[in-house]
């Protein structure tokens, strides 16, 4: 696709791994997780793909690089939030990029043909960001989309800040965007640290530009495993069934 990139988040140590080996490196039948996603990133983008590395940045680019050489780098060297990850990159970026779409380095099998059509959606309605949803039988921990009747997201509410209503909400956020790249560069210089972590949130972006009237779309995705997060290693033995599954004739 034209006038797109693509930003991997993947700077994260992963401490809930209890592994001394960043989170992305760790592999999914002998294959580690973040080349699912550069894969899929290349398909899409080409050359204009940026990895984010931080946690053993070194170890990442080797992994990355013996695969996609063309890939190109950008250096988190604190953990200051996924905000903050996305502004690290912004430097990578060509100058004839449009759009930018932020993926995470441990969500493995997002495939081509829904970050495609989340670029479609995303160009055609002209918005501003557009947003991975999905609906989940029990979404406990996972920011809800508040969407009106128009299919537009007014905005993301936390687990921890939300209402008993909002909390019935089954469409989460998946932490996948498409954003206008002149808009998201503009954002980022918004977001402040002022919160319990002291860290950027990218989620942020959201509430800013609601505020500031720009248009808010989203796309469902309809199989839940691919928007699979990779966190745990009990999520690690779920993906193997997930892969496993796929391979069946």
């Amino acid at each position: 696709m034209k006038n797109i990139a693509v930003i991997i988040l993947a700077a994260g140590k992963g401490t809930r791994m209890k592994s001394s080996t960043a989170k992305v490196l760790h592999c999914i039948r002998q294959k580690p997780m973040i080349q699912f996603v550069v894969d899929t990133a290349v398909r899409l983008a080409g050359s204009d793909v940026i990895v984010v590395v931080g946690t053993q940045a070194s170890s990442v680019m080797n992994v990355v690089s013996n695969e996609y050489p063309m890939v190109r780098f950008a250096l988190q060297e604190n953990q200051l939030g996924t905000g903050h990850a996305v502004l690290c990159a912004i430097p990578e970026l060509v100058e004839n990029i449009e759009h930018v779409l932020i993926l995470c380095g441990d969500v493995p099998f997002l495939k081509t043909t829904t970050l495609a059509s989340l670029v479609e959606t995303h160009v055609g309605q002209n918005n501003t960001i557009t947003i991975v949803g999905a609906q989940l039988e029990n979404p406990y921990g996972y920011g809800r989309l508040v969407v009106n009747g128009q299919n537009r997201v007014c905005c993301i509410v936390e687990e921890a800040d939300a209402t008993a209503e909002e909390k019935r909400i089954q469409l989460i956020n998946t932490g996948i965007y498409c954003v206008n790249r002149n808009a998201l560069e503009t954002m980022l210089t918004r977001i402040t640290s002022n919160n319990a972590q002291n860290e950027m949130y990218l989620t942020d972006i959201v509430g800013i530009a609601a505020d500031s009237g720009h248009q808010i779309g989203m796309i469902e995705c309809r199989d839940t495993n691919e928007i699979l997060g990779i966190n745990t290693v009990a999520d690690l033995e779920k993906a193997e069934t997930v892969i496993m599954a796929d391979e069946k004739p």
